[in-house]
């Protein structure tokens, strides 16, 4: 790879469509991981109360304290708890759409900042529009990339307020509506939370939260995810890479990325089982180990930069044929995800 100035372009469907229906027509046992984990909200209740009562532990620390326990402790826990939030964003808890909601917007209150909400209208779009630039969120805007590019300093940058460059993106994002009242009531929950927090444990308790959250998503290994998933760090023809390494263990199997976008009805117990079931489709392709070796790679390999990344317009050149569509019966399965998209 040669140093970029601008992103790489495919007029190329996404490559997940044709094979599920690939691995549905040799491995149609895949079919019968679909479905709901209700014990998934066990560990979102867990997760919440470990925070909270971290929160306590420290709340009267000195602050290099409250500073180790959030980069070594809290993190990993509210990563964990952005993966629940992508379980209910699937509605891979339960059937009710408002259960799953409220269970997102209860893995939400550690973080302090009201995000489940908008994040399941922003995902779904993510995996319906994989690279369209108006429509995937998880696109850097240009902007940012030419910021950012492939300097050191500037990915130090960029990892410690992932979450605010995340929010630079929303102005360019088409067919999504921003507020409701269910994005109101994540708003006003996490009012509540924060001011509860504050009144019985004070400022120190909060700032281990929010410590908590920065460290999770951004200047840490555990950041390495958001390189992992779709960044172009082995093959600029792969737009897709999973993670299969230990800290799946923490962090609820959320490397499995290739196998999540090839199933996103499939729940994060049974995520290894799709590539247990088809070997073939998984193990030729590129894979992560560690998170913390490619941490450390975005940030001195030069070659990678946030224009490292597939754009495309639409969904491609290459329509979805008879062979390419995914089967009927996956579609339908997955209808509770795709009808986010025409509610919101």
């Amino acid at each position: 790879m040669s140093q970029r100035t601008d992103f790489v372009y495919s007029d190329k469907q996404e490559p997940h469509r044709l094979r599920t229906k690939k691995i549905l027509q040799q491995h149609p046992e895949v079919r019968k991981l679909i479905g709901k984990n209700n014990y998934t909200f066990f560990a979102v209740l867990g997760l919440v109360l470990f925070q909270v009562a971290m929160a306590w532990l420290v709340k009267g620390s000195s602050w290099w304290i409250i500073v180790g326990a959030a980069y070594l402790l809290g993190a990993f826990a509210d990563h964990s708890l952005f993966v629940m939030i992508h379980e209910c964003a699937h509605h891979l808890l339960f059937k009710s759409r408002a259960a799953n909601r409220l269970s997102g917007i209860l893995a939400n209150l550690p973080q302090l900042f009201p995000s489940s909400v908008s994040f399941e209208r922003y995902h779904i779009k993510h995996h319906s529009f994989q690279g369209v630039h108006e429509l995937d969120a998880d696109l850097p805007n240009r902007w940012e990339a030419k910021l950012i590019n492939n300097y050191f300093i500037g990915k130090i940058v960029w990892l410690l307020f992932y979450p605010l460059f995340q929010i630079f993106r929303i102005q360019r994002l088409r067919e999504i509506k921003p507020f409701d009242k269910w994005v109101a009531l994540n708003f006003a929950a996490e009012a509540v939370f924060i001011a509860a927090i504050w009144y019985f444990l004070g400022p120190k308790a909060i700032g281990y939260l929010l410590l908590s959250f920065f460290f999770s998503v951004g200047l840490h290994p555990l950041g390495a995810r958001w390189i992992q998933e779709h960044y172009l760090t082995h093959d600029e023809q792969q737009e897709t890479f999973s993670y299969y390494g230990v800290l799946n263990i923490v962090a609820f199997n959320v490397g499995y990325h290739n196998e999540h976008h090839d199933f996103p009805s499939i729940p994060w117990n049974k995520l290894p089982q799709i590539r247990k079931s088809a070997p073939g489709y998984y193990d030729n392709l590129k894979y992560h180990m560690s998170w913390t070796k490619l941490f450390f790679r975005f940030l001195f390999d030069k070659e990678i930069s946030l224009y490292s990344r597939i754009v495309r317009k639409e969904r491609g050149k290459v329509a979805l044929t008879d062979e390419s569509r995914p089967d009927m019966d996956l579609v339908r399965a997955n209808a509770a995800n795709a009808s986010a998209q025409a509610v919101h």
